[in-house]
Formats: C-alpha cells, structure tokens, sequence
C-alpha cells in the first residue's frame, strides 16, 4: 500500500515523524510537501496534491497534517475520489475507516501528541472498511455515486 504525505507549516514537524514511524512500519510513501519549513505557506498547495493522488489510485492512502486540520479535509474532500476524515483519537479513526472508508487521514496537529498521532496513523492505515456490513457499503456506494455526478 501506499500512502502520501502532505502538510503545510502547521503540519510539517508532524508530517517528518510520520515519515519515521512508516519508515519503521515499512510502508511505501511519497512526501508531497513542503519539503521545509516555511511559515508563510498554505496548506491548500499540500492538500490537493495528496487528494487527487490518492482520489486516483485506489489502494492508496493520504496523511495530512495542519494545525486544526480542517482547512486540509475542506481540500481534499473536494477532489473526486478522496474521503478525507479529521481524526482525533484511535476511535475516530477506526470509525473513519470501518464505517466510511475514508483513504485520507486529516490529523490536528496543535490538538493531538506525538504518541497520539502515532496511534492514530497506524489505526488507520490497519483497519479494513466495513468488515462485511452492508449499511457501511450501501452509504460509500452512495458517496462515490456524489463523484460521478460532478
């Protein structure tokens, strides 16, 4: 599986540990940016790239990282085939997955612990969708019957 990384300055002391645990947990990955540290950057330039990779290769997976992360889910939930979900804790991000087969974790990084995010991303990258119930199937069904129509 691969996964793709993306954060703004917000983000990217976040997004370079996430670099690490995937590293150590032997996932294939690609940084989308930013490369460095810039204060003045916007996340919309992070977001939309990883969005439309992982909107377009399914399998694959997206991490990104700002300060609330609301600004990048508004992002990547626009490009077709992205289900972007803001988690917060081990439980949001099963329910992201499971339920809503989400394929792009949007990670707070002002509000959640290195340990916490740590957690999180690897809920997330482990859980299946669904485990088999139909309701779970019937509502990502209609989600990406939204894309088609755009």
């Amino acid at each position: 599986m691969k996964v793709y990384l993306g954060a703004d300055h917000g983000g990217f002391k976040l997004k370079e540990e996430i670099k690490n645990w995937l590293n150590d947990w032997n996932f294939e990955f690609e940084d989308m940016g930013a490369k460095e540290f810039k204060s003045d950057d916007d996340y919309p330039d992070f977001a939309w790239p990883v969005a439309v990779k992982v909107g377009s290769q399914p399998g694959t997976f997206g991490i990104l990282a700002c300060r609330s992360g609301q600004g990048e889910c508004i992002v990547a939930n626009k490009a077709k085939g992205a289900r972007a979900a803001l988690v917060w804790n081990e439980h949001s991000a099963h329910a992201a997955r499971n339920d809503d087969d989400a394929n792009i974790v949007c990670l707070p990084a002002d509000y959640v612990t290195l340990d916490n995010a740590k957690a999180i991303v690897h809920k997330f990258l482990t859980t299946p969708f669904a485990s088999g119930e139909e309701r779970f199937v019937r509502r990502v069904n209609k989600v990406k019957k939204i894309d088609i129509n755009l």
